[in-house]
Formats: C-alpha cells, structure tokens, sequence
C-alpha cells in the first residue's frame, strides 16, 4: 500500500471551503502542521472561538475527506482557537513549535489560594461520608474526547503505585469505560442480598454500570434514575478500607455532576483538559459548576499534550501547548503535569492494560505518578478550600 504524504493530505484539504466559502481551508491558513504516522492523519484546523459550535462541519468535513484517501487508516482532526479569537474568514496567527522543552510533570504546584481550615469542615457538615474511604476525587472534564477515563484508570494506578488503596467509580451512567479499560468482565456478586462486592484489577476495586448491563444496552434514564444508580453504586458497594476512592465523572455538567458534588463529600477535583483553547473552554464551565457548590480543585492535568512520533521519538504539538499550563496560573490552581498523545497510551487503554500498571517503568507511567503524588500531597494537608482535586480533560 502506497504511503500518504503530507503534501496529498494538504491537496485533499484543498477541497474543502473557509468559513468564507469562497476560499479553501488551506489557503486561508486554518490547517495546522499535519503529521502522519502509521497510515493516520493528525492536525488541527484554527477557527474563532466564537464560531466554534457553528463550525463543527468543517471539521467533520476535513476528517471525512481524508479518511477517504486511499492507504489513510484513520485521522484525528480537532478545531482549535488563538488565544485572542481569530476575525471571521481571516487566517488565524499559529504559534511558533516548542522543540526540547515543556518536560512533563513538572508544573507549577504553589499557586492555590489558601482558605480557611474550617471550610471543608463546613462543606462536610451537609454530606455524608461514606465508612473506611479516606478521600473522595473526583475526574471531571468540560467534554468529551479528552481522554477523562484514561486519565481517571491511570490517576488511580499511579496513586496505589505509591504505596495507596485505592478503587475507582465509573460514574458515567450512559458510556461506562471501566470493563474495557481495567479488562474487567462478568456480573458482581451481592452480600446479603443488597451489599454489591467491587469487582477488581490490577489491585484496584471497582464498580460500574457496564458491569450491571451489556455493553451495547442503551441506558435511557431521567435523572432521577441516574441520581438514585449513583448512590447505590458509590453507598451500597463493600468498598473496605480505602485511602482514595477516584470517581471518573461523566463529560459535562449535568445530573450525575450536581448529584456527586451536593451529594457526596468530594476532597476535591482534577481537571482534565487537551491543550487547545475550545477545549480549556468547557473545561471552564466544568471548573466554574464545582466552585459554585464549593468543591476545591486540585489541579489542571494537560491531556494529549503533545505527540512524540513511535518512529523517531520527535516531538509535535499538534494540538498546541502550553493551554491548561496557561489557564491554571490564570485562575491560580496547581497544574499537575503534561501527558503526551502516544500511541501506546491508545493501544494500552483499548486493551484493558493501562500504561502505569503494565509498562511501570515507561516515562508515561512516571508522569502519571508524578500527578498522583501532587494530588495526594493535597489531601494530606489540612483542611483547606483549595485541598482537593477534580481533574477534567
């Protein structure tokens, strides 16, 4: 099979119309650098922020057309945003590639505002707790497709890695991921007719909808269902004695977050975010919903951070760099680290052997457990109203 080149995939970019619907996607400057590796196609188209829901086609235009090419095997394509918006129809500038920089897991831990030591007290006072878990973090993200549920597998992992119990809630009622990316199959058993025992992986307990339904099942479900299904797996589970228990929320903020953050006591959120600006948009939304019901966040996890090559072990920030850095100095919460987009971390996760537990020496593993230190470093210190951690990604 011949070989796609990058100059193809700009020729069949070509075909489809700007915004202005006079010129092409490429000549009006909106495509960023495309990188090709095992017959897939990577790059991102820049749009203004404001137009980013109306321009939703485009992009699924550009991604339609190339997966078309022949000998193209698949394609990742993402809107992104300059930081200052882009005038309609204009190119929008691009920033200049970072090359040997931007090390991963190191980022700026002292910057949350110190509350009073009596607010989580306060917080807690309304929510009960649930007997033999220490603390309750939640994995949250603004939307979908930002690899929230890897990161929550992987979050988990990397906190048990340093010497931590710990079990995992997959919280998504309507697209449960835990079965399939912890490789988890069958039904839990019940004590006592009630009582559901966790089932488990890699050391960890878990519980999920996708062990209670087939995996093809529509969950179509009121919120009232979905509070009431959230409480019994998260009250109702024989989860014994854990210093953690990490809850991979679902994309959004809708009934399943409101319910977890007026409901439960959360120790804090992290903030899971891919390094474009429309993604750090919705993230915002998530962020903003959390401090509203007075949920202290941990910190900002850049997903998908940059691209290393598998061939040559080159570095590409397709996606742009540096954004979730940027907005966590912004509105002053720790950042928690820098995680690559690599093709290990795809085919780990599909096959249900997450990075930290089945390559615990890989560079990709000591960044999740770089993350997992800072976040537990958090929850050890005293009560404050920037203690615990939501990630979103």
């Amino acid at each position: 099979m011949t070989e796609v080149t990058k100059e193809q995939v700009l020729e069949t970019l070509a075909t489809v119309r700007g915004p202005d619907l006079e010129h092409n996607i490429v000549e009006l400057g909106m495509v960023s650098d495309v990188f090709i590796s095992d017959g897939k196609v990577y790059f991102s188209i820049t749009v203004p922020a404001e137009r980013a829901k109306e321009l939703e086609p485009l992009r699924l235009a550009a991604e339609r057309v190339i997966k078309e090419m022949p000998g193209v095997k698949g394609a990742l394509v993402a809107l992104t945003a300059d930081k200052k918006g882009a005038p309609s129809g204009a190119a929008a500038s691009r920033t200049p590639p970072q090359a040997g920089h931007g090390h991963a897991g190191h980022g700026h831990a002292g910057h949350g505002h110190e509350g009073h030591s009596h607010a989580q007290a306060q917080q807690r006072a309304g929510k009960i707790g649930v007997p033999g878990i220490g603390a309750i973090v939640a994995v949250a993200s603004g939307k979908g497709g930002v690899g929230k549920s890897t990161t929550s597998v992987n979050l988990a992992l990397g906190l048990q890695a340093n010497g931590l119990r710990v079990g995992i809630l997959d919280a998504d009622i309507y697209g449960p991921s835990m079965p399939r990316l912890l490789q988890i199959s069958g039904r839990p058993t019940q004590t006592d007719g009630r009582i559901i025992n966790p089932m488990e992986n890699y050391g960890l307990k878990v519980m999920s909808m996708g062990f209670l339904v087939d995996e093809e099942t529509a969950m179509i479900w009121r919120g009232p269902m979905v509070q009431s299904a959230l409480m019994q797996m998260l009250r109702e589970v024989a989860w014994g004695e854990l210093d953690v228990l990490v809850v991979d929320m679902p994309p959004g903020t809708g009934d399943a977050q409101l319910t977890m953050a007026q409901q439960v006591p959360l120790a804090g959120a992290v903030i899971v975010s891919t390094p474009q600006d429309l993604a750090l948009i919705d993230a915002r939304k998530g962020l903003n919903m959390f401090k509203k019901v007075e949920v202290p966040v941990l910190g900002i996890v850049e997903n998908m951070s940059y691209f290393i090559a598998p061939d040559t072990g080159a570095r590409y920030d397709i996606f742009g760099h540096g954004g979730a850095r940027a907005e966590a100095e912004r509105i002053g919460v720790p950042f928690l680290g820098e995680v690559p987009l690599t093709i290990n971390i795809r085919e780990a996760s599909d096959a249900g052997t997450p990075l930290v537990a089945s390559e615990p020496n890989g560079i990709v593993a000591g960044i999740y457990r770089d993350i997992a230190a800072k976040v537990w470093a958090q929850l050890e210190q005293k009560p404050q109203r920037a203690a615990p951690a939501i990630v979103f990604e």
